[in-house]
């Protein structure tokens, strides 16, 4: 078993943090037993011109996640760091695809959450009508289900629905969000998360009161909490590392 300090400064900044995200999402609710995956993508500085991630070691809960068992691979999901767990080849299609061809996804969060699938298998999928949602004006993509994605020819198709926006319902199966960082990703997924929840619970109560584009438009402009440059999700993100570090700070190891 590989020690944090065995790996290189830069490396171990981006282990601890994926892996106190693993815990947040743990303590939120937002996990499918050993299933599911969040990755991250490491910097040259770590390895050099080739693309490197981070993923979780497969049959680990969230809450089982340390900084040094994370598993380090390349594109291919050849195993870079001599670790002993396997990975799920479920998240390699998926992630290594993004990772390899979308220039800003850094960090790629994929979830089961009840409100996510719901609100993906639904027919118009997400909306427009909630707080939440009318911050994601233009900024969610669909993709049709084609089964568990372990099968290396959907990844053209899957890039080519995701385009350029960073929430993606994956239709029938759950949600996803990518960035220029974890705590953007972050604050994506959880923005999206949110709407669902709501769309959720009010498509019991009756017709719902639409945002209009126009006001759609200017919510979405107005949430910084999208914009890389002034680091959103950041201090969203820290406050729940903090509350994470008072329950269990095991994942430091």
């Amino acid at each position: 078993m590989n020690s944090l300090q065995s790996f290189h400064t830069d490396e171990q900044k981006y282990r601890l943090e994926l892996a106190a995200c693993y815990r947040i999402f743990a303590l939120m609710g937002w996990t499918e037993m050993i299933y599911n995956h969040i990755t991250l993508r490491l910097p040259p500085s770590v390895c050099g011109d080739e693309s490197h991630f981070l993923i979780n070691p497969f049959g680990l809960h969230y809450s089982e996640i340390t900084a040094s068992n994370l598993v380090k691979i390349d594109l291919d999901g050849n195993i870079l760091d001599n670790s002993t767990y396997p990975i799920n080849p479920a998240g390699l299609v998926l992630h290594s695809a993004m990772h390899a061809n979308i220039s800003g996804a850094h960090c790629i969060m994929h979830t089961h959450t009840t409100a996510g699938v719901a609100v993906a298998c639904m027919k118009d999928g997400l909306d427009q009508s909630n707080f939440y949602s009318a911050q994601l004006h233009n900024l969610v993509a669909y993709h049709d289900f084609e089964g568990i994605t372990i099968d290396p020819q959907e990844a053209p198709r899957l890039l080519k629905s995701i385009g350029t926006r960073p929430a993606v319902i994956l239709r029938n199966h759950g949600l996803l969000a990518w960035g220029e960082t974890l705590p953007l990703t972050f604050s994506v997924l959880w923005t999206l998360q949110r709407a669902c929840e709501i769309q959720v619970a009010t498509s019991s109560m009756g017709p719902t009161l639409k945002v209009s584009d126009a006001v759609a438009a200017k919510a979405t402009k107005d949430s910084f909490q999208f914009d890389s440059s002034k680091g959103a999700g950041q201090d969203l993100f820290d406050s729940l590392v903090r509350r994470v570090d008072k329950l269990d700070s095991s994942y430091r190891s």
